[in-house]
């Protein structure tokens, strides 16, 4: 008992020399035997740390019930909450602690005490994963459809991090689809900066949990929130649709599923849809299934989208705008792509009139360019692709790409505003089976003066 005493009465000592409240120290360190013989001596069991915290914050952090039990005895308050708003059972739900979590609810603990930002319980339980603890919070009275950081709520939380046990649970308790996130704006640019056209006020958020589940590939949640009558041609502030979104993130499965379950493959409020954004991820399976859905093989593309400044974000660039997708497989050099959308009625004479303004220096130039298919095909016009070929394959597949616009039509000799051909592109490339081949079918140079290269090939990667 001596060496209890004295022990405690070092830590006590310690605690007051570092400007820590023993009692909370004791239950930080999880030492239970100080902290019953403090509570003996009746310390203030709601005593506070300068943030606000308690000794049950620590307790409940810690997932210590005895300590719990023995400060909610002593009659520490369940919803002391620190200069945050983060109260005891916050921290349970947090760290997934059921058994905690019904202790403080037992003993008054509210359900809603959220954090100053918003975020309740619920929300960060539900966020971390945790069925159980989502289940005794809401079966205790939680606002499932409470809003936290820019509006988004529980079951946007939990498909965002792809716990479907959660969303089924929440959907148990009628958790609302239709609820939306925030709205709010960015001015987002792509090169050059400074030309003003070039700079776009792009609206954020108003989101579903469904288009959340679209986001991050989630197509466990998806499939219950769609059997609970989320709306499959959900779209977000913008217009980008649910599919739209799935394909800008590569969720291939996603996408046949919420094309199974009736969604529109032509949704394009925003100006682009899911057929442009599966062909610039060389995604054959994605564009077969959008075709077989009746997605328009010649939906021009209507919009350019901005990207960050020098971050490597997916996004078409201005002069692609106006391009169809059978151009857009030209360029990128996608036959068998190209043969899809032409079996589904895509006009494979189409032209692109290319007209936007290029960095240069740091000002931009104002271009206009013509370009067939073929051309297309041979690296005319600046583009930069989402999705490369391997190097070693690049030769073999401009060349396939070529024969097949050549057989589909395209005018051999069509020349570029500067006066170059697809032959003199070709010769640029260096390719010489496609030069062969060009010249075998009657191909003629143009201005041999023209400038020439295929123009950017860098990754660029997903701006939404």
């Amino acid at each position: 008992m001596r060496l209890f005493v004295g022990v405690a009465l070092a830590t006590s000592l310690f605690a007051a020399n570092s400007g820590l409240l023993p009692l909370v120290d004791a239950a930080k360190r999880g030492d239970k035997e100080t902290l019953k013989s403090l509570i003996q001596k009746k310390a203030d069991v709601n005593a506070s740390e300068a943030d606000g915290t308690t000794a049950l914050h620590w307790a409940a952090y810690r997932d210590d019930l005895e300590s719990a039990d023995l400060l909610l005895h002593a009659g520490a308050k369940a919803n002391a909450a620190n200069d945050l708003g983060a109260t005891p059972l916050w921290n349970a739900s947090q760290n997934g602690s059921a058994v905690m979590v019904k202790r403080l609810l037992d003993a008054g603990a509210n359900p809603n005490a959220a954090l100053l930002a918003g975020e309740t319980p619920l929300m960060v339980a539900a966020r971390s994963g945790y069925p159980e603890v989502v289940e005794q919070l809401a079966a205790k009275g939680a606002n499932l459809n409470a809003h936290g950081t820019r509006g988004q709520t529980a079951l946007m939380w939990a498909v965002s991090q792809q716990h479907p046990e959660v969303v089924k649970v929440l959907l148990a308790h009628k958790a609302d689809l239709k609820a939306r996130s925030d709205v709010w704006s960015e001015v987002m640019a792509v090169p050059p900066h400074g030309y003003l056209p070039y700079n776009l006020k792009i609206p954020h958020g108003g989101e579903t949990a469904l288009m959340f589940a679209a986001r991050v590939g989630d197509l466990a949640s998806a499939k219950l929130l769609v059997a609970a009558g989320a709306n499959v041609n959900d779209a977000d502030a913008w217009g980008v649709s649910a599919t739209t979104l799935a394909a800008h993130s590569g969720f291939t499965d996603f996408v046949l599923f919420l094309l199974d379950k009736g969604a529109d493959p032509n949704a394009a409020a925003n100006g682009f849809n899911a057929l442009h954004e599966a062909i610039m991820r060389r995604d054959e399976k994605m564009v077969a299934a959008l075709l077989d859905h009746h997605a328009d093989p010649n939906a021009p593309l209507k919009t350019f989208t901005p990207a960050r400044r020098s971050s490597e974000d997916f996004h078409f660039e201005p002069a692609l705008v106006g391009a169809t997708p059978y151009w857009l497989a030209a360029r990128f050099t996608e036959p068998d792509v190209m043969r899809l959308l032409v079996k589904h009625g895509a006009d494979p004479l189409f032209v692109h009139h290319a007209d936007w303004v290029a960095e240069q220096g740091f000002g931009g130039v104002s271009r206009k360019e013509t370009v067939n298919a073929l051309m297309a095909a041979t690296g005319m016009l600046r583009a930069s692709p989402w999705v490369e070929p391997e190097r070693a394959d690049r030769e073999a597949l401009t060349l396939e790409t070529v024969k097949l616009a050549v057989e589909l039509g395209a005018d051999l000799n069509l020349a570029n505003t500067d006066g170059r051909t697809a032959l003199d592109a070709a010769k640029a490339l260096k390719y010489d089976s496609v030069v062969n081949f060009l010249v075998e079918k009657g191909a003629k140079a143009g201005a041999p003066s023209a400038p020439a290269g295929r123009g950017g090939r860098g990754k660029q990667a997903p701006n939404r």
